[in-house]
């Protein structure tokens, strides 16, 4: 008897999703009693005038003992294991709470000597991921290494999913506004974006206002409140900094023809890849958008940005925006710099 394994699948994915339910819904609780009867210990004056060596034995149930049994019930589950960092983290900000200030030394030993090993060792595992991924990409003689999509891949294998794209994100900011300064040469399958439509002009000008509105704001709130410049003065040069990265990453990340899809990219803003059988029609167009249509926009500023292409798809694709965002479309705008040459491409891959 032969076995259909269209039916198989499905099955055996709910099966496993049911057995992490079980499995989450026994382990949290104990830990959640876990960390209660921690607190009650901690409230209760006597028995540290009584055990001097208290505090070390609740530090080290806060930092061992409930990641431990954090990891113990998510260990056979599709949870990355690095999700222990984040609950590790949570529990020494539960041991700061819970236990009173000068009974506080085992916690600020580990904050000061273990804990900064612990960062340097996620942060290391994740480089080095990095590097095998953008290695497997050139080993595979992918026809371009691009550095946002090996990070997100890199990521996936060492972060929580919901994470993946905003920390991405933030190594992109630094990456492209900072390290990659080198002229990227385009091949035949790739297509600009930005050299026609004034985008990182417009670009560059928003980091120059930022810059004149951080110095205006920092001189005009200076008599009021320091700390309020300063909160400003931080969000500011901050804004700056990621949209100035945003706009490195434009000449640095192409559409491109390849693996039998269109891959759409706006710097690391957003992107969307579409098998080719899904694509209906490509126009080359700049009239006005009508709105009751809904048409996507492979952009940043929208309106403000111009477009001389339109796809039309027989199937939905999904457009992937800043820090995780989705938006489903079947029509989208985008503007090309060789737009015949990518209409004629695009229509020769069609099936």
């Amino acid at each position: 008897m032969e076995i259909d394994k269209n039916r198989e699948i499905p099955y055996l994915c709910a099966m496993e999703k049911r057995a992490t339910f079980r499995k989450l819904f026994i382990g949290f609780p104990v830990i959640a009693v876990c960390i209660s009867t921690l607190f009650f210990i901690a409230d209760i004056p006597a028995f540290f005038s009584n055990h001097p060596h208290l505090s070390l034995a609740i530090t080290i149930d806060f930092l061992v003992i409930v990641p431990s049994l954090y990891w113990l019930t998510i260990r056979k589950t599709s949870i990355p294991n690095i999700t222990v960092v984040p609950v590790l983290v949570l529990s020494m900000l539960l041991c700061g709470l819970a236990l009173p200030e000068n009974r506080q030394w085992y916690l600020n030993g580990f904050e000061q000597w273990i804990f900064p090993f612990i960062e340097l060792t996620v942060i290391s595992f994740v480089v080095w991921k990095l590097r095998k991924v953008v290695l497997g990409y050139k080993a595979s003689r992918v026809q371009s290494v691009d550095f946002f999509s090996a990070l997100k891949e890199a990521c996936a294998d060492v972060l929580p999913k919901s994470v993946v794209i905003p920390f991405a994100t933030e190594i992109a900011v630094f990456y492209y506004g900072f390290i990659a300064w080198k002229k990227r040469t385009l091949t035949a399958n790739e297509f600009s974006y930005h050299k026609e439509s004034g985008t990182v002009t417009l670009l560059f000008a928003i980091v120059g206002i930022v810059t004149i509105e951080m110095v205006t704001v920092h001189v005009l709130l200076g008599k009021w409140s320091a700390m309020a410049v300063w909160i400003l003065t931080v969000l500011s040069a901050y804004s700056g900094l990621q949209i100035f990265g945003f706009a490195k990453g434009v000449s640095r990340r192409p559409i491109v023809i390849e693996d039998g899809q269109l891959k759409l990219r706006y710097s690391f803003l957003k992107e969307a890849d579409i098998p080719f059988e899904h694509i209906k029609e490509v126009r080359l167009e700049t009239k006005d958008l009508n709105p009751e249509e809904n048409i996507a926009k492979l952009s940043l500023l929208h309106d403000l940005e111009g477009h001389n292409v339109i796809l039309e798809l027989e199937e939905p694709a999904t457009l992937h925006g800043m820090y995780g965002s989705k938006k489903q479309f079947t029509k989208i705008a985008l503007h090309i710099d060789r737009k015949e040459d990518f209409r004629a491409q695009v229509q020769n891959n069609l099936p």
